[in-house]
């Protein structure tokens, strides 16, 4: 059963009301260092970028070699030079990966900058998270 807002189940188990804030200095805290709507919409938007299985590819292959072109990287990820190239464009759009032109061969990179935590955290340890949470389910 739901318990109504601002109440805790009881000694009885029924809910008994509450007065808010119960912990004042927790939520000034988590008020003044939170997110603003408008920086957690921003966040929502790059993080679903990463939700696409060929986008997330294409990080974690730029990540592991520096720099390919669609055609190399289509045939490293084992998928069409066009799921590739268009990965890419989103990618290039959200300024997370940059170009370099040799001749008529544009090679792709991480951006300047890409942040090395989320290249490790999101490339390396919430896959072994998702593998592990695979294993447990066995």
């Amino acid at each position: 059963m739901a318990q109504p807002r601002g109440a805790e189940p009881g000694p009885t188990g029924a809910a008994e009301p509450h007065d808010h804030p119960v912990d004042p200095e927790r939520v000034a805290h988590a008020r003044a260092r939170g997110l603003s709507a408008d920086d957690a919409g921003r966040l929502a938007a790059l993080l679903s970028l990463l939700a696409d299985p060929v986008r997330s590819r294409i990080l974690y292959a730029l990540d592991e070699v520096e720099e390919l072109c669609v055609g190399d990287l289509a045939l490293a990820l084992e998928s069409t030079e066009d799921s590739v190239g268009y990965g890419l464009k989103i990618l290039r759009t959200a300024g997370l990966v940059a170009t370099r032109k040799q001749g008529r061969i544009v090679f792709y990179r991480l951006a300047p900058g890409f942040p090395e935590p989320l290249r490790h955290h999101c490339f390396r340890e919430l896959v072994s998270m998702t593998r592990a949470a695979d294993e447990d389910d066995r």
